[in-house]
């Protein structure tokens, strides 16, 4: 029924009705088996407020005895994000000639290769996800390393 894919919804579902959250929580548990890929919609999502919130869980957890703050590292806060479970993006696409990220998961982003165009998004099509992915596939993935000094 829903082609293997799962459902995930990230962001203040605070703000939603009682009856869009209880509609949201219905959807990802039908999905929920989804073995094929997984969708995350980014529903009133910011890249702060996902920091924001794993900074609150920390602090919860270190002042109720069962965090040391020694015992923080960046798994720590991959582990509470949003988006825990799902790999961080490999590329970014940003169309319309925007070259920002705009709030959107600064986490994840960190080290990530991003591509820019001009076309706007109701005009992107297969022909420029190639261009991108072509751009893409020639790039030297560093992963933050620099490379090494060459004579």
């Amino acid at each position: 029924m829903t082609d293997g894919i799962q459902l995930r919804v990230i962001g203040r579902r605070d703000r939603f009705s009682p009856r869009l959250q209880k509609l949201i929580e219905q959807a990802e548990a039908a999905t929920v088996a989804g073995d094929r890929a997984i969708l995350t919609l980014a529903l009133d999502y910011g890249g702060r407020w996902d920091v924001a919130e794993v900074t609150r869980s920390i602090a919860r957890d270190v002042v109720a005895g069962v965090l040391n703050p020694c015992d923080i590292h960046e798994d720590t806060i991959s582990e509470r994000l949003a988006t825990n479970g799902l790999p961080d993006p490999d590329l970014c696409i940003r169309t319309a000639g925007e070259t920002r990220i705009s709030n959107f998961l600064l986490w994840q982003f960190a080290y990530a290769e991003f591509w820019f165009t001009e076309v706007l998004w109701p005009d992107f099509d297969e022909t420029v996800l190639d261009l991108a992915l072509a751009d893409y596939a020639v790039r030297e993935r560093r992963f933050g390393v620099r490379p090494l000094f060459r004579q």
